[in-house]
């Protein structure tokens, strides 16, 4: 079944993939704008992309059952499953995500602790998370905004994205986070936040 944006794409052969994950719960809301805007800059540079609405898919938190610790496989069947075969095998990653409650959304970090298995092949197993030969080094932008200025307000969800990029083997190029955008449509008032994301859409494809 085809979800949001560009799917089903075999790469083309030399090209990079750039996969724009949005967290929102809020169809096309501020982060998911700029993440479009981010990865419409790589598929002008000659990505091929592809962009996912987490809201489309099901998957449940991590159950801290441990089972991930003597397999490296989490043991819940659900969406997660497809969601990080697209993850592990995208060259560029951009994940965007609004804070909420002075930290990163649920939904992102529903999807982020079920990560675990991949630190548990990592750390416990001795294993490869992501298959690394034979192909680019991997790389990423964190996009956020939340809907307060208060101090420390992106610290939280910076931490978490730092983890799981790390996780996931990718490099953590930037975070670019806007506060005091709240309302849906917000962002567009803020014409330099659309300009930034965009540099960085194609700074991800001029990398390779």
């Amino acid at each position: 079944m085809e979800r949001s944006g560009v799917t089903g794409v075999k790469p083309a052969p030399g090209r990079l993939t750039s996969l724009a994950l949005a967290c929102s719960p809020r169809i096309n809301g501020n982060t998911s704008q700029l993440a479009a805007a981010a990865l419409a800059e790589c598929r002008q540079a000659g990505c091929d992309t592809e962009f996912i609405q987490l809201t489309d898919y099901r998957f449940e938190p991590c159950r801290a059952c441990g089972a991930c610790n003597t397999t490296g496989k989490c043991v819940i069947k659900d969406d997660a499953l497809q969601l990080f075969d697209k993850i592990r095998s995208a060259d560029r990653l951009i994940v965007a995500a609004p804070i909420f409650s002075m930290g990163i959304n649920a939904q992102a970090k529903a999807l982020i602790d079920r990560s675990q298995q991949f630190w548990a092949a990592k750390y416990l197993l001795d294993r490869k998370a992501v298959d690394l030969e034979n192909r680019p080094a991997r790389e990423g932008i964190f996009i956020s905004c939340a809907g307060t200025n208060l101090p420390g307000v992106f610290d939280g969800a910076i931490q978490v994205v730092k983890y799981f990029f790390m996780i996931m083997e990718v490099k953590l190029v930037k975070t670019l986070c806007y506060s005091d955008v709240d309302l849906k449509g917000e962002i567009l008032e803020h014409p330099e936040a659309m300009e930034e994301v965009k540099e960085y859409g194609r700074k991800l494809a001029e990398l390779g």
